[in-house]
């Protein structure tokens, strides 16, 4: 194939390839050769061009010589087949254990497949819900053959099959009805196993048929389920992730769709309200995963392994948090430091430690984190030897101004603490440690609380502190807080 008509990073993207290039070449020349294929070209070259950054994480079992064994998940016709399978295999072999393995969709990926996504995703293309929708949102939300880093699977006609009964009941209705269609019937067939159950094996996400199969999973596997089933009608569909919320403890992931006015929909399946109007905590960021690489990420201009783990080691995702939550930027001075590296991370507390959660770049011994919650107490980090370190002292960004908490170790004060609903309860005989922050979690001392007693009581607490205060019974669920110049306590 010629290479002089063909965009550089789709030839750049080709030669990476190595032995796969040629299945990526039969995905071009089979719409290159059609004038009457423009279209679909610039979807292909869409796919290509961005193919190098996406791979599948998926895993086989092997036993203990690590050999791997004939089984696989998906040559059963249901989940509940699989398993009794997978029993009558274990005891042929000994000690048997899944073993995660990657596959890059560059090395791996085959023109069939590429050309019946595209063939598949075009069908919807000229749909009545899809009027005034641009080529760019095609391309970026109904288009793409994956969601995250998910086995790759054949997903898109029989999904289209086994949910087309939506359209028939839609005719030409809008995407929110549509959306609560889609949240009703999932509710009938699929268990959402937040808190009820670990995966064993080392898979991140489910593959598209593994979900139908299985029929359950958790937040991020729901998310992904029904951005498969709206792609699969023809309706724009991403994922959505709140990294670590910002005044609670762990993460989220939900959907988001546009309207026919090109009006963001946010939703959430496995909530009752479905649709989101607004969150019930600050969340750290909201992030948008995407097919295309972005060019604005860290990852662009930083090595990975100098990137603390999560979505800023990845190279496709949007900040897409002031269309959720009030923002601001914070710029504060940083420690001195004589290996201070070029880029500083914000971080939340989140499950008792401090995540990293975005970055800014680091001029004259300062930095500005843009856009991040209002609401959130923040701490300026840098990231070195897989560990995080601050940076700076923490930062109370409120909703009408910010306060950099500098404990004054000069002037301290006695405070009382006291019970709050759903905040705090004290367990009569039960001790409990009150600590502030300076560059570490410092202890002020500890009390007992005593039975009919609803406030403890602490001395020589610096003012302008950070307090944490953790029960001996703490399942890691304690938040951060601060009392005011009016001695109040405000919570993060």
């Amino acid at each position: 194939m010629s290479q002089n008509n063909l965009p550089k990073k789709i030839t750049d993207v080709l030669v990476k390839a190595g032995k796969n290039r040629g299945e990526l070449e039969k995905v071009i020349h089979q719409y290159n050769q059609n004038v009457g294929d423009s279209l679909k070209l610039k979807a292909t070259y869409f796919l290509i061009s961005n193919i190098d950054i996406h791979s599948s994480v998926d895993y086989y079992w092997a036993d203990e010589t690590g050999k791997k064994i004939p089984y696989n998940e998906m040559d059963y016709p249901d989940f509940a087949t699989a398993v009794k399978a997978f029993e009558e295999i274990k005891p042929k072999y000994k000690n048997l254990k899944p073993i995660p393995v990657i596959y890059k969709d560059i090395d791996a990926i085959k023109a069939d497949f590429l050309i019946k996504n595209i063939e598949n995703a075009f069908v919807f293309w000229e749909k009545p819900q899809n009027k005034n929708l641009s080529f760019e949102n095609f391309c970026n939300y109904i288009l793409p053959y994956r969601v995250g880093t998910e086995p790759l699977q054949d997903w898109r006609i029989t999904y289209r099959e086994k949910f087309g009964w939506i359209q028939d009941s839609l005719k030409n209705e809008d995407i929110e009805k549509a959306i609560r269609y889609f949240a009703k019937d999932f509710r009938n067939w699929f268990v959402n196993t937040w808190n009820l159950e670990q995966r064993k094996e080392p898979l991140p996400h489910l593959g598209p048929i593994q979900l139908l199969n299985r029929k359950k999973g958790n937040c991020d596997d729901i998310a992904n389920l029904m951005t498969y089933i709206l792609r699969s009608q023809g309706y724009c569909a991403s994922v959505e992730s709140v990294p670590f919320w910002a005044t609670s403890t762990g993460t989220h992931f939900f959907n988001s769709s546009f309207s026919s006015e090109d009006k963001l929909i946010p939703f959430d399946v496995s909530t009752a309200n479905v649709k989101i109007d607004n969150f019930s905590r600050e969340p750290s960021k909201v992030i948008r995963t995407t097919y295309a690489r972005q060019p604005n990420v860290l990852a662009a201009i930083l090595p990975k392994e100098q990137i603390p783990p999560g979505f800023m080691r990845k190279e496709n995702y949007l900040d897409v948090t002031e269309q959720y939550w009030q923002t601001s930027s914070i710029t504060t001075s940083l420690f001195s430091d004589n290996n201070r590296p070029t880029v500083a991370y914000a971080c939340v507390f989140n499950g008792m430690k401090w995540r990293a959660t975005w970055w800014g770049k680091i001029k004259d011994e300062q930095v500005t984190f843009d856009n991040l919650c209002k609401g959130a107490v923040f701490l300026p980090a840098y990231y070195s030897n897989n560990k995080i370190k601050p940076a700076a002292y923490p930062i109370a960004l409120g909703y009408n101004h910010q306060v950099t908490l500098k404990p004054d170790l000069e002037n301290t004060q006695t405070i009382t603490i006291a019970e709050q609903e759903k905040y705090l309860k004290f367990r009569p005989e039960k001790k409990y440690i009150l600590y502030y922050w300076y560059t570490d979690w410092v202890s002020l001392g500890e009390q007992t609380a005593i039975a009919g007693s609803q406030t403890l009581v602490f001395e020589k607490v610096p003012k302008n502190a950070l307090l944490l205060l953790i029960p001996e019974y703490s399942q890691g669920k304690e938040r951060p807080f601060i009392i005011n110049e009016n001695k109040e306590r405000i919570w993060f």
